[in-house]
């Protein structure tokens, strides 16, 4: 019976396990603020920082991809970056967000990380770009350890999808499908 009754237990806690973030279709992000680092600005070859919250989404669809300060993390999502970078959509419409927890990143390695994200602003000056170094959004949207989490906003900033983890190809084509119908809806 004790053998049972945790079957029981793990089928029923399995969709809350699979469930990796909170983010509801159809409304904002969860609030979240960060301060230390921010968004990476770039002025004439110098950066700087300034501090990013999540209530400056709204205004253009978006892709936003929120993942740890690893390559691993990184490597999960590249085939959605080069869809996204291929696609070509247009600046005044869409931007994407990329949100770098470098809160989880191999001890040592943030320099390393800041410095590839430094020179990613240089080759997309108009991609926007977020240091995470406290983990903020990780908590602030229920998000796991050592992953990359895709998020569509529409204009409005509300969430039409969301994923956590590797995107299957079909997967990929659906959100540039979905980022399409967005900017072409909003225009």
């Amino acid at each position: 019976m004790r053998g049972l009754n945790t079957l029981l237990i793990m089928v029923l806690m399995c969709p809350l396990l699979a469930h990796a973030h909170n983010f509801i279709m159809g409304a904002p992000v969860p609030a979240v603020a960060i301060a230390d680092r921010g968004e990476l600005l770039l002025h004439q070859d110098t950066f700087s920082y300034r501090p990013w919250d999540s209530s400056q989404l709204a205004g253009k669809v978006r892709v936003i991809q929120y993942i740890a300060g690893r390559t691993s993390a990184k490597k999960k999502n590249s085939l959605l970056i080069t869809a996204v970078k291929e696609a070509d959509f247009p600046t005044d419409r869409f931007q994407p967000t990329t949100i770098v927890n470098t809160d989880d990143a191999i001890p040592g390695t943030g320099f390393f990380v800041r410095g590839k994200i430094e020179k990613n602003k240089k080759h997309y000056p108009w991609a926007q770009f977020i240091i995470d170094s406290q983990g903020a959004g990780r908590i602030a949207w229920s998000l796991p350890e050592e992953s990359s989490t895709i998020i569509v906003l529409d204009r409005k900033g509300d969430v039409q999808w969301a994923k956590d983890g590797a995107l299957s190809p079909e997967e990929v084509t659906g959100v540039i499908t979905l980022l399409h119908t967005l900017i072409t809806r909003e225009n």
